[in-house]
């Protein structure tokens, strides 16, 4: 088969292993004719779903399968810059699957261009925002390659049509018709959509949670554990200094323990409808928390207020897939250069689903005890009232409007 006019002879697809991508190595060779070169990504979605994927993707009729650990640069190059810019959509999602999607399709298209392959492949769904994250990826870095998109193309239609096909085409795979989830995991985080969660009135099974302990197994008490930040990046845990990898593993097992992280969404897809997704983040809330309350400390008030404007914007670019945007750039630029003194030490509670920020420290605080304290010290308070009237000046115009104008002082007759 043809894309775009063009012969396909070998397609890269961005393969994970599950139920979509596994059937789509099959069906390209039948319909395209083509060698598939599988490329995966180690971004921390654990063991089970790594243990051994080459040798599945070999024996569903992969030509080729290349698996990258990604995890350090996953941390480190897209996780902490979108924390330091304070990122979050629509309020609650810290964008877990959002994040690993152009890092895992700029590596596909680096994976492409190692093995000759003349075309680009994904398993994402018609109706979901992955699609648009890979393909403005693959736009922005490789322009010139076609995409296919089996879901555009098929006439599968449901996750039990997709089973059905892999049992005809003799595709091992962990899912069941019983576990219909559709997950997506990673070091950030876990995500899960699809099955009784498509009812937004369905609350979601306790079985269905990886990261997140029960209530019933959670600790008793309260656990306080403290993260430390430079210049916006966390480095420790418990005074424990930590590489970015290690850092977020400590924090999800600490977290996971008292259930924190859970997050039950109704959201607004980039592609026109509400979905439902239940997110575990157990890291990712910690370190939201523990950062923005140390940037209360350190920031002024305006720079503050606009770091947050900006979060929102910087939060859309994410999810819509503009990662490597001019613009995602450019507020990354902002982000950082505020982070330049958001260095600290943040205390945080742990404790039936909560992480609560409890103390802060920093050397460049801006909290002074004697501006602070009650007692009157350090603080001119005759200043206050000159400050109160000009602050006030707009209020008492407004409400002057329409009476007559004073008549001016002695002061303001003009000589002569």
């Amino acid at each position: 088969m043809k894309t775009n006019g063009r012969q396909i002879r070998k397609a890269a697809l961005a393969y994970s292993g599950g139920l979509d991508t596994s059937i789509i190595v099959p069906w390209l060779k039948e319909n395209y004719g083509c060698e598939v070169v599988c490329y995966c990504s180690n971004v921390g979605q654990g063991g089970m779903e790594l243990d051994g994927l080459e040798a599945k993707a070999h024996r569903i009729g992969a030509s080729e399968v290349i698996v990258e650990d990604l995890r350090l640069p996953f941390v480190r190059d897209f996780v902490y810059p979108m924390l330091r810019a304070g990122a979050v959509y629509e309020g609650k999602y810290l964008l877990g699957t959002s994040i690993a999607r152009p890092l895992i399709a700029s590596r596909q298209v680096w994976a492409a261009e190692r093995t000759g392959a003349d075309a680009l492949a994904h398993g994402c769904t018609g109706k979901g925002n992955d699609q648009v994250r890979f393909e403005l990826t693959y736009m922005a870095l490789a322009p010139q390659l076609p995409v296919i998109a089996p879901w555009r193309e098929w006439d599968i239609i449901s996750r039990e049509d997709a089973l059905t096909y892999a049992a005809k085409h003799n595709v091992p795979l962990a899912q069941t018709a019983a576990d219909i989830y559709s997950r997506d995991a990673n070091l950030w985080h876990i995500s899960h959509e699809g099955g009784p969660l498509e009812d937004p009135a369905a609350t979601a099974p306790e079985s269905m949670y990886r990261l997140t302990d029960a209530p019933e197994l959670q600790p008793a008490r309260p656990e306080t554990i403290t993260v430390a930040f430079e210049r916006g990046r966390p480095v420790a845990v418990n005074g424990a200094t930590l590489g970015p990898v290690e850092l977020v593993a400590t924090l999800n097992h600490l977290a996971g323990r008292h259930g924190v992280g859970r997050a039950d969404i109704v959201e607004s897809r980039l592609v026109g409808m509400k979905s439902r997704g239940v997110y575990e983040t157990p890291a990712g809330t910690v370190l939201y928390e523990a950062l923005e309350d140390l940037c209360r400390l350190t920031l002024p008030h305006d720079l503050l207020r606009t770091r947050n404007e900006l979060g929102l914007r910087y939060a859309d670019l994410v999810y819509n897939g503009l990662w490597f945007s001019p613009l995602r750039r450019a507020l990354q630029s902002f982000a950082d250069t505020t982070m330049e003194v958001v260095t600290g030490e943040v205390s945080v509670e742990l404790y039936r689903g909560r992480a609560m920020a409890v103390a802060r420290t920093s050397p460049q605080t801006l909290y002074r005890p004697d501006l602070a304290s009650f007692n009157m010290t350090g603080y001119n308070s005759q200043h206050a009232e000159g400050f109160i009237r000009l602050f006030g000046l707009p209020l008492a115009t407004a409400a002057r409007r329409g009476q007559p104008a004073p008549a001016p002082t002695q002061e303001a007759v003009p000589n002569g």
